[in-house]
C-alpha cells in the first residue's frame, strides 16, 4: 500500500484552501475537456495536471486526479495498479470505480481488470463494496481463465454469506446473480436483512427450477413490501416467457 509521505493530512480531514480549489478544478477541467470539440492540447494540459496530482498530500486531491484521468480517459492499467494500493481508502475506492468505467469503455484488459477488482474484496467496507459490484459488471460471458473466474465466484460467496456489513452482502448477492453463478449462496441471502433479500430474488433472474421458482413464492409473503413486489415482478415476468 502507498506510504503517506510524512506531511499527508490525516485521511479524515476534508480539503480546503488551496487544496479545496485545486480537487474542484481538476473535475471541472476534466468535465470541459471531455466535451467532443475539446482540442488534444485541452486534454494533455488535464493530464499533465492530475497526473502531477496523483502524489499529492491530499486524499481529496489525489481522488479528483484519478477521476480526471479517467473523465478524459488517460487513465492507465498502470495508474490503476499504483494508486489501488493508495493509503486513502477513498482513493482506493475511486480507483475501482476508475478500473469499472475503462472496462465499460472497452479499453481495459479484463483479466487485469478482475484481479485487481478480487485484490480489493478484502478491502474496507467501502471499497469491497464497489468491487464486489464491478465484478457483477464484467458480466457473465467474461473472458478470463476458468481458475481466475473460479476464485471470484468463490470469494463473493464468501462474501455474500459472511461479511459483517450488509451493503457488501448485498453489493456481492447482486454479482453473483450478474456472473450467473452462485445459485445456492444467493437463495441462503434470502434469509438476511431485508436490503440482502430484496436483491438476493433480483438476482435470482438467470436462474430457473423448481427451487428458484419455491423461493420465490415464498418471497411473495415476505414481511418487507419490496421484497414481495421483487417476487411478483419475477415470477411475472417468468409467466410472460414461458407464455410467449
Amino acid at each position: 500500500m502507498r506510504t503517506m509521505a510524512r506531511d499527508d493530512v490525516p485521511m479524515s480531514s476534508a480539503a480546503t484552501g488551496g487544496d479545496a480549489e485545486l480537487a474542484a478544478r481538476l473535475l471541472i477541467d476534466a468535465t470541459e475537456a471531455a466535451s467532443p470539440d475539446a482540442p488534444t492540447q485541452r486534454l494533455d494540459d488535464v493530464e499533465a495536471t492530475a497526473r502531477a496530482s496523483l502524489e499529492h498530500r491530499h486524499p481529496d486531491v489525489r481522488t479528483c486526479a484519478i477521476a480526471a484521468l479517467t473523465r478524459v480517459g488517460r487513465a492507465s492499467a498502470e495508474d490503476l495498479r499504483l494508486l489501488v494500493e493508495d493509503s486513502s481508502p477513498a482513493v482506493r475506492r475511486r480507483t475501482v470505480e476508475a478500473a469499472i468505467d475503462l472496462h465499460q469503455r472497452g479499453l481495459d484488459d479484463p483479466p487485469e481488470t478482475l484481479e485487481l477488482l478480487v485484490g480489493r474484496l478484502d478491502d474496507l467496507g467501502l471499497v469491497s463494496e464497489v468491487a464486489a459490484f464491478g465484478i457483477g459488471e464484467l458480466g457473465p460471458d467474461l473472458a478470463v481463465p476458468a481458475p481466475a473466474l473460479t476464485d471470484a465466484v468463490e470469494r463473493l460467496r464468501e462474501m455474500a454469506s459472511g461479511h459483517d456489513d450488509p451493503l457488501c452482502r448485498e453489493s456481492a448477492v447482486a454479482a453473483l446473480g450478474a456472473l450467473h453463478r452462485g445459485r445456492t449462496t444467493i437463495l441462503a441471502a434470502l434469509g438476511d436483512v431485508a436490503t440482502v433479500r430484496r436483491r438476493a430474488v433480483l438476482a435470482l433472474a438467470p436462474f430457473a427450477g423448481p427451487d428458484i421458482d419455491g423461493a420465490l413464492d415464498t418471497a411473495l409473503s415476505d414481511r418487507d413490501w419490496q421484497v414481495r413486489q421483487a417476487a411478483e415482478d419475477q415470477l411475472s415476468a417468468r409467466g410472460s416467457c414461458g407464455s410467449s
